[in-house]
């Protein structure tokens, strides 16, 4: 991995599918790989990312993060770096769970948790306490470009939850209004460019 210069642009990418993606079974800090289907998403989105013409990748070490990350980098030219503090939202009680498990168990509280940033799963983690732990990360690849930069792209391979934590956060958007994003897809990419002053939302939700 090469020293990065000034970075103006960072490209967030969703890993690639698992089966349970598929099942919609909750995730969270369990660690299951990529299926077939989510190996050939990595395959297909590596030269949209490489078109980035990134100078350093970084990813979650959930091991469907960094498959996503290996197959990303190949293309890149580049080695992922393990970012700890990238992993997914711990959801507590609720890993392992399908949602209508997760709804019998605890009633409304798959709602509150896609609606309210601050709630957080029994014995789990919530959206804001996710962007605390992951947000450093961001900010120390970002830094504080000078007015009218133009530099460097980073590459950050990461989960759905944590990326739209990141995302709101980085951008200094009001915890209330955070839900307004939509959900990320699986290798899907979120795009946060500097641009004359400021940071901000150039994509999202974008694909190969």
């Amino acid at each position: 991995m090469t020293d990065p210069g000034v970075i103006t642009r960072v490209v967030l990418l969703r890993h690639g599918r698992t089966t349970w993606n598929a099942e919609r079974r909750m995730q969270g800090r369990l660690d299951p790989p990529l299926d077939g289907t989510g190996e050939a998403q990595a395959v297909e989105v590596a030269p949209a990312v490489a078109a980035f013409k990134p100078v350093v990748l970084v990813c979650s070490d959930q091991a469907r993060a960094l498959q996503t990350a290996i197959t990303v980098g190949e293309e890149c030219g580049l080695e992922p770096r393990k970012e700890p503090r990238l992993r997914e939202t711990d959801v507590g009680q609720w890993q392992g769970l399908v949602d209508t498990e997760v709804e019998a168990g605890w009633p409304g509280g798959l709602d509150r948790w896609r609606s309210e940033p601050a709630f957080a799963p029994p014995d789990g983690e919530s959206r804001v306490d996710v962007a605390e732990r992951a947000l450093p990360v961001l900010r120390e690849l970002a830094g504080s470009p000078e007015p009218f930069a133009v530099g460097d792209t980073a590459v950050l391979v990461a989960h759905g939850g944590t990326i739209g934590a990141l995302t709101c956060s980085f951008l200094g958007w009001p915890v209330e209004h955070w839900a307004s994003l939509a959900p990320l897809g699986n290798c899907r990419w979120s795009v946060l460019e500097f641009r004359i002053d400021r940071w901000r939302l150039a994509q999202w939700g974008a694909g190969a």
